[in-house]
C-alpha cells in the first residue's frame, strides 16, 4: 500500500497542473452543492425556486462528474507507458487499481474539502447578512456532507480508469506511442 501511495503522489506531482484544474472543477461543483444546501437549511427557497436548485445541483454534480472522469482517462492515456513497465517488472493489476484509487483519493479529499467550507462559507455569510444565519450546526453539516460526496464521487469517477489501466496488457502498453 505504501508502494502504491507514493506512486499516487508522484504521478500527483509530475501532472500538477492538470490534477490542479481536476482540484477546481471538484472544488467549484462542491462549493455549488454547499450554497445550496446552505439555503435549503435556512429555508430562503420556496416551490419553484428550490424545484430549480435541485437540477442546478443534479447538473453540477454529473458536470463535475464527467470532468473527473475525463481527467483520469487522460492520465491512464499519458501513463501507458509507465502502467506497462509497472506491469512488466511485476505489479499486479489490484496494484494499478489502487494507484489511481488513491490518486482519486487525494485529488477527491482536497477538492471537495476546500469548496465545500469556500460554498458554504460564503452562503452562509449572504445569508447572515441577510438575517437567516445557518447556525453551526446547520453549516457543519453542510460540509461534512458536501466532503463526503465529493469523495465518493470523485472515487466512483476513477472506477472506469482504473480498471482500463488494470486490463491493458504490459507488452501492448510499451509499443503505444503517446
Amino acid at each position: 500500500m505504501w508502494v502504491a501511495w507514493n506512486q499516487a503522489l508522484a504521478s500527483i506531482r509530475v501532472r500538477f497542473l492538470r490534477q490542479i484544474v481536476t482540484t477546481v472543477g471538484i472544488s467549484l461543483g462542491i462549493a455549488f452543492f454547499c450554497s445550496v444546501q446552505i439555503i435549503r437549511v435556512t429555508e430562503t427557497a420556496h416551490g419553484e425556486s428550490a424545484d430549480r436548485l435541485k437540477w442546478l445541483v443534479a447538473t453540477s454534480l454529473v458536470m463535475c462528474l464527467v470532468g473527473v472522469t475525463n481527467s483520469m482517462l487522460m492520465s491512464v492515456a499519458e501513463r501507458y507507458r509507465e502502467i506497462g513497465t509497472i506491469k512488466c517488472l511485476g505489479a499486479s493489476d489490484s496494484f494499478i487499481v489502487k494507484v489511481f484509487f488513491l490518486e482519486a483519493v487525494l485529488l477527491g479529499l482536497v477538492g471537495s474539502s476546500v469548496g465545500a467550507i469556500l460554498g458554504s462559507s460564503f452562503m452562509a455569510l449572504a445569508e447572515k447578512y441577510q438575517g437567516n444565519p445557518p447556525g453551526f450546526a446547520g453549516f457543519a453539516t453542510t460540509v461534512v456532507l458536501g466532503t463526503v460526496i465529493g469523495l465518493v464521487m470523485t472515487v466512483s469517477a476513477a472506477i472506469a480508469p482504473a480498471m482500463q489501466a488494470a486490463r491493458m496488457p504490459a507488452a501492448a502498453a510499451l509499443r503505444v506511442e503517446v
